[in-house]
């Protein structure tokens, strides 16, 4: 890719707001509270006992019991956004600099939570949208076994036939996230020519559905190859996700950070924020997946 660079065509009164087009959310974020995650990581003890307790009579013998803890490492990566401007940023006055500041900010804001779905959800690199090898095996995608072949005329009965296999794993669902594809599929569902899913309709995105919580997002189905039209599981108890740290921007004004030749030569400043974030599945049983039948993911690895 070729030198790109944000001139700033400055007026001369104070610029006070700037319209940001950034888009994005989180579903992760949306369904499961954070947890703060130290940089050399973390390892999350998963405790199971299979067995149910024995009644044993006067003088029986006692069987043993089959009880296990099984690790999770939860092991922090880096997120970044990143961008060129000419050097007369660096010359404004803190006045003029600020809208422009928090409008990185909070478009960063929005990049990093739709990073944090992409990366849990495929094991895929938010940029180039190809798997990222470091994070890919414990991704949703990767681990996720239980999982149900979508039909767009009856979303409904896929999410029963979704809660079933949680259910018979011995778990429940906090929580679904939907493409907005399945949505839309929902707001159509009728029984009598009558609506069975009003909330659906028109666009809608309806934060609780069913007495779970519910987020509708484009990350559910990001990626060429991606098959995913929703994902149903306990969001509250078997995730668990947070920051190492959050750096949310520093301006660059010396050096070549991103490869596109020095910044003095070419009377460019560089503005950068990075987000160190986590995540672990905790229990795979405890989630399922609803898509269209294939292989999930796309070709080729990042090496990240």
């Amino acid at each position: 890719m070729g030198n790109i660079t944000t001139k700033l065509n400055l007026s001369p009164e104070l610029v006070t707001d700037i319209f940001s087009k950034v888009k994005g959310h989180s579903s992760v974020a949306a369904l499961c509270g954070s947890d703060p995650i130290p940089f050399a990581g973390i390892d999350v003890m998963t405790f199971s006992m299979d067995d149910e307790a024995e009644l044993v009579g006067e003088g029986g013998e006692k069987s043993p019991g089959d009880a296990s803890f099984t690790p999770v490492t939860i092991k922090p990566f880096k997120l970044i956004y990143q961008h060129r401007v000419t050097d007369e940023f660096v010359k404004m006055s803190e006045e003029k600099r600020l809208p422009y500041l928090q409008a990185f900010g909070d478009g960063f804001t929005k990049k990093i939570a739709r990073a944090i779905d992409i990366t849990s959800f495929h094991g895929l690199n938010p940029k180039t949208g190809l798997i990222a090898s470091s994070i890919r095996p414990n991704c949703f995608d990767y681990l996720i076994t239980n999982a149900v072949t979508y039909n767009a005329s009856t979303p409904d009965a896929n999410i029963d036939s979704a809660i079933a296999l949680l259910i018979a794993n011995d778990c429940e669902a906090t929580g679904i996230a939907m493409a907005p594809d399945f949505a839309s599929a929902m707001a159509t569902v009728k029984v009598n020519g009558v609506v069975q899913y009003p909330e659906f309709r028109f666009g809608g995105k309806p934060t609780s559905f069913a007495g779970y919580g519910c987020d509708v997002n484009s990350t559910v189905k990001y990626g060429v190859n991606t098959k995913d039209k929703a994902i149903i599981g306990d969001f509250a108890n078997a995730f668990k996700w947070g920051y190492a740290e959050n750096m949310p921007l520093e301006i660059i004004e010396y050096g070549d950070p991103d490869g596109q030749g020095d910044l003095k030569r070419k009377n460019q400043v560089c503005l950068r924020s990075e987000a160190y974030i986590g995540f672990g599945i905790l229990d795979k049983n405890a989630f399922a997946l609803i898509k269209t039948s294939g292989a999930q993911g796309a070709t080729g690895a990042t090496g990240a």
